[in-house]
């Protein structure tokens, strides 16, 4: 039995140790949060800081693997821990490249992946010298997550909005479809890709809605993507799980957006709707097994769920028994005992081979489920 840690107690690491049941793992997290979403799945919890170097060290000295569920961790101490013949997956140097959008956007150039042309900034000032790229948009290096850190310049007189901090400026792409596409890498370098799904984001808070999968694209658009995805998890050099988002211009061209080196909101609708889910494959490559199968068993839609807009506090659910009659729709919740507006709360995939109907049970769930707080803002 492997002794596998995993950094980070969110709803990730709570989806990642339902899976864990079904294999021969003794699996500790770390978090701050007692009350995190995944501690009370795990074999061990213990209680911490997953920035803090010797607090990372002293989780995983004892451990045979360590993953994560979010990057924002203590890469030093993973780099010190691989020293000491522990299994960092993915690997600390992959982290290190995804962790900073400076390095992510340089890795891209370097390897001669297509993705918007950007400029590198430690001011806000300097947004000045680059008004060729104007519509832009900016992102902090480092510390963004779910549509946070990225600020939209879409006019000069937007710039006295901008970050000042270091961040890449990035020239807007005229969008027709945003697409992710999921690999996973084995540790004996093998490669498994799950179809593209088509991501629809909120307006207003800019993260994910709902996404479709598959995607429709053009066989060629498709043929591009799938190209571009492999050659970005190929280079990270890493095994693990890498879920590479993309943007379709009007062109048909293919811009590689952000890669995640984890599990990913992208890849949820595969618990239900594809024979191997993306947590599942997590655990093949942890513990160096084959490749699941990435086939696809019916179509599917997933729509987050998330906090309603004017409550904040203790979480009650309203629609929830309305939305579980639905016989194709399948709901997660992640657990999460207080909730807030726009807060990432759960998720419900429907599974069928009609698009229609996906769409409009999608549009049902989101009329009739509603996450609420017990306190009114």
């Amino acid at each position: 039995m492997k002794r596998v840690g995993i950094l980070g107690g969110g709803q990730l690491g709570r989806m990642l140790l339902q899976e864990a049941a079904d294999y021969p793992a003794e699996v500790s997290v770390m978090e701050n949060d007692p009350n995190c979403p995944a501690a009370h799945l795990c074999n061990h919890f213990i209680k911490g800081d997953i920035t803090n170097y010797d607090d990372v060290i002293n989780f995983g000295k004892h451990l045979d693997v360590i993953t994560i569920e979010i990057e924002n961790v203590n890469i030093e101490a993973l780099e010190s821990l691989e020293r000491q013949g522990v299994h960092v997956i993915p690997r600390p140097h992959a982290l290190k490249i995804i962790k900073n959008k400076i390095h992510q956007k340089s890795f891209y150039q370097q390897h001669e992946i297509p993705s918007a042309d950007f400029a590198v900034l430690n001011t806000k000032n300097e947004i000045h010298d680059h008004h060729h790229l104007i519509p832009a948009a900016q992102k902090l290096a480092t510390g963004g997550y779910d549509g946070k850190g990225v600020q939209l310049i879409h006019t000069k007189e937007d710039i006295s909005k901008g970050f000042d901090a270091p961040s890449v400026l990035e020239k807007m792409i005229d969008i027709e479809k945003e697409i992710a596409i999921i690999v996973a890498v084995g540790q004996d370098q093998s490669t498994a890709l799950y179809p593209a799904v088509e991501m629809v984001f909120d307006p207003i808070l800019n993260l994910l809605d709902y996404q479709i999968c598959p995607a429709d694209l053009k066989q060629q658009t498709l043929w591009k993507a799938e190209a571009m995805a492999i050659s970005v998890a190929k280079n990270l050099q890493s095994p693990g799980i890498f879920a590479v988002e993309m943007f379709i211009d009007k062109q048909e061209n293919v811009w590689v957006n952000e890669t995640a080196p984890r599990v990913h909101n992208s890849g949820h609708h595969t618990i239900e709707a594809h024979y191997s889910s993306q947590f599942d494959m997590l655990w093949r490559v942890l513990l160096n097994y084959p490749l699941g199968n990435t086939n696809k068993i019916q179509s599917s839609i997933m729509v987050n769920l998330l906090g309603a807009d004017g409550y904040q506090g203790e979480t009650h659910y309203e629609g929830l028994e309305e939305v579980l009659k639905i016989p194709n729709a399948f709901v997660h919740l992640y657990g999460k005992s207080t909730t807030k507006p726009g807060r990432k709360m759960g998720h419900a995939t429907i599974m069928s081979d009609e698009k229609q109907e996906l769409l409009l049970q999608a549009k049902k769930i989101k009329r009739t489920l509603f996450i609420k707080g017990k306190d009114k803002l």
